[in-house]
This record gives structure tokens, sequence and C-alpha cells, in this order.
């Protein structure tokens, strides 16, 4: 990224400056700047942006002055990490006291520490170098800056050579931690060659040079990106929630008496779900955003003759209707679909509906003993206690949690090894609204009640009252996170984003993409309903998505810039998709010149951030891609696009129709 480094401006100045679209990060030089501290809170309390405090001790001082200055520095950075700054610069000579405090602080409050070494004499020999930067990390250092005055080209050279020889001696030391300027006329082009090495940004002037050999900002944005402006998206309103308003759907379609479902915005595999409450005898007429669904009022097992349910290309869906048919029909139910639908297995979907007293039958005989669709449900469904494995997924649970409470009898169920189980709650939350009342309790080790993190759950237990009846209700359909989540991704990435109209206290799955970009760097803000993003020195970062699994094909694109190795787990859970996702992943960015390895259940992917893909041509590798038919895989790719060095041409983008099918037309900047 390219830095701005700002001086002599007032508050007013400072905040029309970094307001500008060209400005990605800024350097405030408290010092030069004469802020007082309220002002430099104001400051980071209303610029979205990443700003780095700093403020320098002028050598010559005497020791007297020195003293006052750096009590003065030390409160005015104390002040701006409890208001939350994203980086703070700190001289490497700065007192032990003031060392400790601050390092403290940084690491308590999340912001970055960069240690700082300045010569405005010289540049030190190789030994001295080493020993400055092996210095600054040893002394809290998230970033190195180390700027020498050049007095020869060989300066240059043996500053910029510790790009390579700390990565090479294995210090544990990356080219993303470190910034090496030489200052001076002769430092200037090491100034734009140190992204190239890997530097997470440099630095360039508004107006005014902070050091000798600075780059205008205009000059500097015009070698790194030529003329690319970035992203900015705003005022995107996101659709709303299939996973919402599948259940929903059915719901209303169950219910006695008329519900109203606000905030609709359709998609196939949504359709399909009203296809299916027809199917079951349910009145449906849409206007607008607005979806109004007479309800047939189930009132006992058995009492609908169910011959056949079409649940397009939705694996949810179908996992709905199959123990819903099972519980409702008096005859044999056929689920049949389409499209891709049509080769996915439904893993462990057999061994569940058994424990209930379903068979599930292949219509094709040549499928062998795995379950697809089209598929028979036959048998008798038995309520009571089970015992099922999540292993597989959640939305066969999904369907258990809405049919069950139909029954006249109790029922408990205990699901092991639960996966996705956002969704589980999902259905839950949908099936209250509605009138059904379903008590849980999550099972796990004191690491799960420490950090409330589902990861470590190894089990839920559901109890569910029989007896009871869907009731109409009027719901306002949650706006989509998995939707939100690309623009997200694609303003963190490339430049800033905005997104309306969501709930930040989602029980959604891929609300998990705020700690992502959390997690890698960018900076984003949010409020009740309005969630923005702005683009960030990047960093590696470790997840584990088996509880998202959505997300990892944008997690995938993030780690592809983020300098360094990040893990992504959860990959198990993408055989079965669309396509088989985990290997479209794979073969994507592997194509587009990526380096990533697949390990047990997850990828291993050596990023580079965006200036470094720009300045030493390492751009996505553009051209001819394959989606796989996959509506995950075209977003994706349309987001690459930004980063790549060509146009990327996709093979088949209707299938993005199966989830948000105004995805192109929002993608329009």
């Amino acid at each position: 990224m390219i830095c701005t480094s700002i001086r002599n401006k007032t508050l007013e100045e400072i905040l029309s400056i970094v307001d500008d679209p060209y400005v990605e990060m800024a350097e405030i030089r408290a010092d030069l700047c004469n802020l007082s501290q309220e002002e430099v809170v104001e400051l980071i309390e209303t610029c979205e942006k990443p700003l780095i405090i700093c403020s320098h001790i002028d050598i010559s001082d005497n020791a007297e002055e020195k003293k006052s200055k750096w009590s003065q520095t030390a409160s005015l950075l104390e002040k701006a990490i409890e208001a939350g700054v994203a980086f703070i610069d700190l001289d490497i000579n700065a007192p032990a006291h003031i060392s400790q405090k601050i390092q403290k602080l940084c690491k308590h409050s999340g912001t970055r520490l960069i240690r700082s070494y300045h010569d405005f004499e010289g540049t030190p020999d190789t030994d001295l170098i080493r020993q400055i930067i092996l210095r600054c990390f040893r002394y809290g250092a998230d970033i190195a800056k180390i700027a020498c005055t050049a007095s020869s080209i060989e300066d240059v050279t043996r500053l910029q050579s510790f790009y390579d020889t700390l990565i090479s001696d294995n210090l544990s030391i990356k080219a993303n931690n470190l910034i090496l300027i030489s200052m001076g006329v002769l430092g200037e082009k090491a100034r734009l060659d140190c992204l190239s090495k890997g530097a997470p940004f440099t630095y360039a002037y508004y107006d005014l040079p902070t050091a000798d050999g600075q780059l205008s900002l205009e000059q500097m944005h015009k070698a790194v990106y030529g003329e690319w402006l970035g992203v900015h998206k705003s005022d995107f309103h996101a659709p709303c929630s299939k996973s919402f308003a599948q259940r929903a759907i059915l719901a209303a379609a169950l219910a006695e008496g008329t519900s109203h479902l606000s905030g609709f915005s359709p998609c196939e595999d949504s359709l399909s779900a009203i296809e299916v409450a027809r199917s079951l005898g349910a009145k449906i007429t849409r206007h607008s955003g607005h979806v109004k669904i007479e309800g047939i009022g189930v009132k006992a097992p058995e009492s609908l003759n169910i011959k056949e349910l079409n649940v397009g290309q939705s694996g949810l869906l179908a996992r709905l209707c199959i123990p819903l048919s099972a519980a409702l029909s008096q005859c044999d139910t056929i689920i049949t679909g389409r499209g891709t639908l049509l080769n996915r297995s439904l893993t462990g979907a057999n061994d569940i509906m058994a424990a209930f007293g379903i068979l599930l039958k292949n219509e094709d005989d040549h499928k062998g003993t795995q379950v697809y669709i089209p598929l028979k449900v036959k048998g008798k469904f038995y309520p009571g206690r089970a015992e099922i494995s999540g292993n597989a997924g959640s939305q066969l649970i999904s369907g258990l949690l809405m049919t069950l409470p139909l029954f006249s009898a109790n029922s408990q169920l205990f699901v092991s090894e639960p996966k996705s189980i956002p969704y589980m709650f999902i259905t839950q939350d949908i099936a209250a609204k509605f009138g059904i009342k379903i008590e849980s309790e999550l099972e796990g080790d004191a690491k799960m009640l420490e950090e409330q993190d589902w990861s470590y759950c190894n089990g839920i237990y559901f109890k569910i009252k029989g007896g009871q009846h869907y009731k109409a209700a009027d719901i306002e359909l949650e706006s989509d996170w998995s939707a939100a989540a690309c623009f997200l991704t694609y303003g963190a990435l490339f430049g800033e984003a905005e997104v309306l109209g969501l709930n930040t206290n989602s029980i959604q799955a891929d609300i998990t993409i705020l700690d992502i970009l959390s997690d890698a760097g960018a900076c984003i803000s949010y409020d009740e309903t309005v969630v923005s993003v702005k683009r960030a020195p990047m960093q590696p970062f470790e997840y584990d998505l088996n509880n998202a699994p959505d997300l990892i094909p944008l997690a995938s694109l993030i780690a592809a810039f983020c300098p360094g190795e990040s893990t992504i787990y959860g990959v198990s859970r993408l055989k079965n998709k669309e396509c088989n996702r985990a290997q479209a992943i794979y073969e994507t960015l592997e194509k587009m010149g990526v380096e990533l390895r697949m390990i047990e259940d997850g990828f291993k992917i050596k990023g580079m951030g965006l200036c470094q893909r720009f300045t030493s041509g390492n751009l996505l590798h553009g051209g001819n891609y394959s989606s796989f038919h996959d509506h995950r895989m075209v977003m994706l790719l349309s987001i690459a696009q930004m980063g790549a060095d060509s146009p990327i041409i996709i093979d088949d983008t209707e299938c993005i129709n199966k989830s948000f099918p105004a995805f192109f037309e929002e993608m329009k900047l």
C-alpha cells in the first residue's frame, strides 16, 4: 500500500486529505501537525482508513527537553491506542519504560506496533543494520522500519538486501514485516522497489515531504498502479438470506393462517421453495419484496398425499423435504430436482433417516449405495430419541427439527460431531417465529465456554416437545451475509465497500467474514445495519471454516492477497457442493499463479500483497476459466478480476441465479 505522510496540517485539513480516494492510509506526523490529544482521538474515531500516529524527537534537544517531549509523546500515543488507531510508530531509542508500556498497550488493544530507526547522516554497515532490525523485533515490533540516508547506490543495495538475507537466515522475520527506506535522491527508486520485495507499505507525501527523497502521492500512485483506480462500492443493499427465506417459506406453508414475508428477493433456490410450498397446498402471491402465504394448517402427521416434490437445484430444500414428506405424506414421496443437484450424493442421509424408520431409495438403480436425487421416501416415521452424526452437515438435521414438533410424542435428538452449527440455530430461530419451541444445549470443553466458540462444540442436544403446530407470522427476512461477504471481500482487497441493511448480531454463519477480514488486517467499521470495509496492509491468517464452509472460496482469494502463508480449514465440507468445490478452488487459484497446497481438511495458501503483485509483475493470471457450474466459483472469479493482469472470462455465469441473480448488476461500479 501507499501510506500518505501528512505534516503541518490542522485537524480539518487532515480529515479532508484522508477523504481523498487516492489516500489508502496515512501517517500523521503529530510532531509536525501540532494536534492536541483530543484532536488526535477525534481524528482516529472519525477516519475509517488505517492511520499511523507517530511523533519524532529531535536528537539535538538537550536531556531535559527530550525527557519532556518523550513524556508528551507517550501520553499522545497512549490516547491514540485507546482510541483504536491501526498503527503506532515508536522510535527504537524510546526510553525503556515508555517502550514497555506502549508494547503492552498495543498487544492488548490490537494496534500494530512499528519500531523505527532513523539515521540522517548515513547508512550503517551490514552488521549494525542487522542488529538494529533484530532489536526492533526483540522490543515488540510488528513491523520494523529502518530509514537511513544513502550516500551511494551501495548504501541502497546494502539496506535493501535485508529483505532477502533475513528471510534466508530463518529468523521468523518476513518481508511484509520490514520497511527499509533509503533517504535522499539516491533512494527514490528503492521507495518503490521495497513494495516488490514485500514491504507492507511505502511512504509518499501529500503536498509537503516529511523526508528527503520522498515521492508525491500522485507520483507513487502512478508508479505502482498506473491507471488502476481500485474499487469504491457504496450503498449496496444485500438481498435476503436464502437460508432464512427457504425455511420461512416452508414454515409459513405448514402454518394455519396467512403469513407475510417482507424483504424477499428472488433467487432460484428460494423460488424452488415457493414451488414446494405450493405443492404442499399453500396459496402464495408475490408483490415486489413481499410474499403472502396462506398456509395449509398441518395438524397431524400423515395428513397429506404428497406424491412428488421438485426441489430444483437446492440441496437444503431437498434435505428439508425428506423428513417433512416422510412425516406428512400418507404415501411414498419422490423427491426430484435438476442440474448439479442430481450429481451430489446426500451423504449420511440414509443412516440418519433410518434412525426414524425411513428408507431412502434411489430412483436410478445404477447410483449404487449412495443416495442421490431423485429418490423415493418410504416407510413410517417414528419420532422419539435418536443420536445421529452431524459430520455430513446440518441440512437434514434442520429438516428433522422442523418436522419432529408435529408429532404428538416428544423427541430428543443428540447430534454428535456437529458441523455448520449456525444453520441449525437459524432453523430453531425461524421455527420459534412460527410458534414452534425447540430447546437446545451445546456440549463442549472449557475452551468452548471460555471463548464462546462453536468450533469447540462436540455435540448438541435438542429437546422437542410434541403436539406443536405452526402458526402464521409476519416476519422481515434478514439480509444475506453470504452476498454481503462478496462485496466486503471486494472492498477489502481492492479499495473500499459499504453494505447496508445487515443484522450485525445475526446468527448466519457467513457473518464470520468480518472475523476473517479483521484477522487479515482489513479496516472494518459497522453499526447495527451498515458495514464498511477499507483496504489496509494485509497479513496472513488461520481460520477454521467448518461451520461456514460457503466462505472458503472467498477466504482462499483473500489469502492470495495476504503476504505470507495463510491456513484455511474445513475444506472437506466442499467435496459435495455444486461441484467438488475444494478441487475447483485449488485448480482455479493454481491456474491464476497462486502458490497453494492441500493439507488434511485444509489449504495452505502463500499470498502476496496487492502492491507487491503490481510492482513485481505477479498479478493473477487472466484468461479462460471454468465456473464448474458453481455460483460460489463465479463469485470468486468475478472478484479476482480486479487483481488480474488480463480479463477473466468465465464459461458459465448463469449458475449465479441459484443464489444471487443481481450479482453482476451490483458488480458494476
